[in-house]
């Protein structure tokens, strides 16, 4: 046994069968020579009774003074209680991202998620998650990963975002199924980006406008009655598409649409008059329980967008989407004084916060009562308005 030299290394013949060398300062620092002729160093210890070795480098890769500094590192891991070989193998057997992600959408998302949730999930893994960091480990994913990655949509923020909490979520769970260390998700502190809400309602002409071609469309034929009556229902009543799409016969009662499961639960939405109108006109297609019903048999309707698209334009409604619907069902229930706590409820919110969005469309009574009571005394009193009336305006100047 003589010390391990560039020399001696390059020296050394292949055989019949693997050999190891082993080098005589530093004990367990080794060479592996294969029958191919490949030289490997070796670093080997025992660790619970049990011999084991760690490859350190493919002679060639790495000079012997490197080989032979490494070897003193997994030495050195091995006096401080460590057991390097099985950290290695335990790596090797972790899971990827791609791994974690099936898990991840089949023990998670599959159980708890609604379809919408699931499809949405099932996307962002698709199309974002697994094409940038599905080969990596779980347990080297790093915050600058998550970084780049919800970086790289920055001119997608709600997409950037959307991506950023299924990673968030998913790594959770790899925490708790033992994946990686507590407290080491790499998603937190990655701040997501400000998302602009689109706030778009429909003005009382638009909405005639809409309703005219709505009964254009019935009336030619080039629309189906029950894509007529779905976005006739979607404006009457304020709901979801989802809600209106999967919408069934059974579930209408007296008391109004009793839908068992929407995106916050099992829900009661009243029916007026002017909706139930709409629903007494629709013919029930023979052995289909759903209200709109589609083209194949037994189901519901599927493509809305493209029939809306046809609509909108023709009523010259460009960029208007379907969800603006029920944007303006509640923008002009809250114009017309209706309590905010009310429109919440009518259109299933479980949070208050997400009715104010509508807040500020409550000043429109409070300032056309204001206008009436100051009218009606400037009456009384005898004050004469002229008919443009001036403002003084007072700028104060700072020298």
């Amino acid at each position: 046994m003589a010390k391990l030299t560039k020399r001696t290394v390059d020296a050394l013949r292949p055989k019949s069968r693997d050999y190891f060398v082993w080098d005589s300062q530093i004990a367990g620092f080794g060479l592996r020579v294969m029958p191919s002729g490949a030289k490997t160093y070796q670093a080997q210890y025992r660790k619970g009774g049990r011999t084991r070795r760690v490859s350190l480098g493919r002679h060639g890769k790495i000079t012997v003074d490197e080989a032979r500094k490494l070897a003193k590192d997994v030495m050195g891991q091995v006096a401080m209680g460590e057991n390097p070989a099985e950290d290695i193998s335990q790596h090797r057997k972790a899971p990827t991202v791609a791994a974690l992600c099936e898990r991840f959408f089949e023990s998670h998302v599959m159980e708890r998620c609604k379809p919408t949730t699931q499809r949405e999930y099932r996307r962002a893994i698709d199309l974002f998650i697994n094409p940038a960091m599905g080969s990596f480990k779980v347990v080297d994913v790093e915050r600058k990963d998550i970084a780049e990655l919800h970086h790289r949509f920055r001119d997608k923020p709600y997409q950037a975002n959307r991506t950023l909490g299924v990673l968030s979520k998913m790594f959770n769970l790899a925490e708790i199924w033992g994946l990686r260390p507590d407290g080491s998700n790499p998603c937190r502190h990655v701040p997501k980006y400000r998302e602009m809400k689109r706030e778009r309602y429909l003005s009382r002409t638009e909405l005639q406008r809409l309703g005219q071609v709505l009964s254009d469309v019935e009336r030619d034929g080039s629309e189906t009655p029950y894509i007529v009556a779905a976005f006739r229902l979607l404006i009457l009543t304020g709901c979801r598409l989802g809600e209106i799409q999967t919408l069934k016969w059974d579930y209408i009662t007296p008391d109004g649409m009793e839908l068992p499961d929407t995106k916050t639960g099992a829900r009661r939405i009243p029916l007026p008059q002017a909706a139930r109108a709409v629903l007494s006109a629709l013919p029930h297609s023979p052995g289909n329980p759903y209200v709109i019903a589609g083209k194949l048999e037994g189901r519901h309707a599927t493509d809305f967008q493209h029939p809306w698209r046809r609509i909108r334009d023709r009523a010259g409604l460009p960029n208007v989407r379907i969800h603006d619907l029920r944007h303006t069902y509640a923008s002009n229930a809250v114009s017309s004084g209706m309590p905010i706590q009310m429109v919440g409820r009518l259109l299933g919110h479980t949070q208050i916060q997400t009715t104010m969005r509508y807040a500020h469309l409550a000043d429109d009574p409070v300032r056309r009562a204001a206008e009436e009571n100051a009218s009606a005394l400037n009456s009384i009193i005898g004050n004469e308005m002229p008919d443009h009336p001036k403002l003084r305006i007072v700028t104060n100047l700072v020298s």
